[in-house]
């Protein structure tokens, strides 16, 4: 069977870069912590609990903590720029650091008990006692951070070996994961009456490490995606992955630009028109974002 190859020339303003695609930021609200009782608690054996909520200012950012915590021996400082008592960086510069990845390092400040480390590498002691402060996918602190007077601060009771009267932990909104934009192509027409058999598609452009590029299709054979003809008036584009669900995770996600990847064609055979999703996602730190030039549709009659 003779195939066609259908090269879609994306227009200028079709030369997606994600961040292009990504909102303005808007004022960071005054605390991204949860506010659900047992989601915004540390725990030490000493001094009890530390409560990141109350004061209302703990933020957690792609590269820091912002705020301040409250405890039974007074506020613990996250960050010099926004102790309780303002902007003190030119006398004493510390922070808890965010790689932008929910691995946490260096100091936070209390006047009672001192310095507070969340990460072995703060004071060279991996090798003797391999802990740290993280933040998982799903916002969640796991792990213990260390003070030389209290001891260890817990920021997950499911972590081995913590203690606690209740089950507790400290929980943000904020995610690792990178910005997201999207991109819906218009209606295109292979001019086949009968129906075209879809066989791949291949993206070109630049894909830097810790982006990805990831595709739904939709098909029809009304150019206004309804299944049949007769039906063309109540159409509906809808766009599948490999799976057919139509759910986010459920696309096709080439591994990297030039490599085409198979369309199922189960959910997709002798239709004539059709329409593809880009969703672009830039890395964890919302740095870098891939840039998608051409999109190609291979097709047989």
């Amino acid at each position: 069977m003779k195939k066609n190859l259908l090269k879609l020339l994306l227009l200028t303003i079709l030369i997606i870069q994600i961040c292009l695609l990504f909102e303005t930021k808007q004022a960071a609200a005054a605390t991204n912590i949860s506010s659900e009782e047992g989601e915004h608690w540390a725990w030490n054996d000493i001094i009890g609990w530390i409560d990141f909520y109350s004061t209302g200012n703990v933020e957690v950012t792609d590269y820091k903590i912002k705020g301040y915590a409250s405890s039974s021996v007074g506020y613990i400082a996250l960050d010099c720029e926004t102790s309780p008592n303002g902007n003190i960086c030119s006398s004493s510069n510390f922070k808890v650091e965010n790689n932008c990845n929910g691995e946490l390092s260096g100091f936070a400040w209390n006047e009672v008990i001192g310095w507070i480390s969340f990460n072995c590498r703060d004071l060279n002691v991996c090798t003797q006692s391999n802990y740290r402060v993280t933040i998982d996918a799903a916002g969640n602190f796991q792990g213990w951070a260390w003070n030389d007077i209290i001891g260890w601060i817990s920021f997950n009771s499911n972590n081995p070996g913590a203690e606690g009267p209740i089950d507790y932990k400290v929980k943000t909104s904020w995610s690792t994961s990178g910005k997201t934009g999207y991109l819906v192509s218009l209606v295109y027409d292979t001019g086949i009456e009968s129906g075209a058999g879809f066989n791949s598609l291949m993206w070109k452009g630049y894909k830097p490490s810790g982006t990805k590029v990831k595709f739904q299709f939709a098909s029809s054979n009304c150019p206004n995606g309804a299944t049949n003809p007769p039906q063309c008036d109540t159409g509906e584009w809808k766009f599948l992955g490999p799976g057919g669900t139509g759910l986010e995770t459920d696309v096709y996600e080439p591994i990297g630009p030039n490599f085409p990847i198979k369309i199922n064609r189960s959910y997709h055979n002798n239709h004539r028109y059709f329409r593809y999703k880009v969703i672009l996602e830039s890395d964890p730190c919302k740095e870098t974002t891939p840039l998608v030039e051409e999109i190609i549709i291979n097709w047989s009659p």
